[in-house]
Parts: structure tokens; sequence; C-alpha cells
């Protein structure tokens, strides 16, 4: 088996300062985007409601017409 080979210290600088990098990154970046999905989120479930809603009232509607004595 071949021994480990040493790994400089400004790679393994580079590589932990990356890692860091990228997890303030995606921290910041998360934080930012979190309250427009919610507001998203939110908008939909409005929306879907009201689609629900109308749906409802064609069913009913349509079940009304069927429901006639002139058949």
């Amino acid at each position: 088996m071949v021994p480990p080979v040493q790994v400089s210290p400004l790679i393994k600088t580079a590589r932990w300062s990356a890692l860091l990098v990228g997890i303030i990154y995606g921290k910041r970046r998360y934080d930012y985007l979190k309250p427009i999905a919610e507001e998203e989120r939110r908008i939909e479930e409005e929306e879907k409601k009201v689609r629900e809603e109308k749906e409802r009232i064609a069913k009913q509607l349509a079940e009304a017409n069927e429901d006639t004595i002139l058949k």
C-alpha cells in the first residue's frame, strides 16, 4: 500500500476556506430566499382555495342542470 501524500498547507487552507465560504454563502442565500418562498406558498394557498371554490360551484351547477324532470 502506498503511504499517504503530504498535502500542502496552502491547499488545506484553501479547501477549508472554500468550505466555510460555501457554508456562509448558502446560509445567506437561504435566508434571502426563504421569505420569498413563504410568500409564494401563501399566494398559492389562496389561489388554491379560490380555484377549489370555483370547481365546487361549477360541480353544483352541473349537478343542478342534470337533475331536471325534462329528461
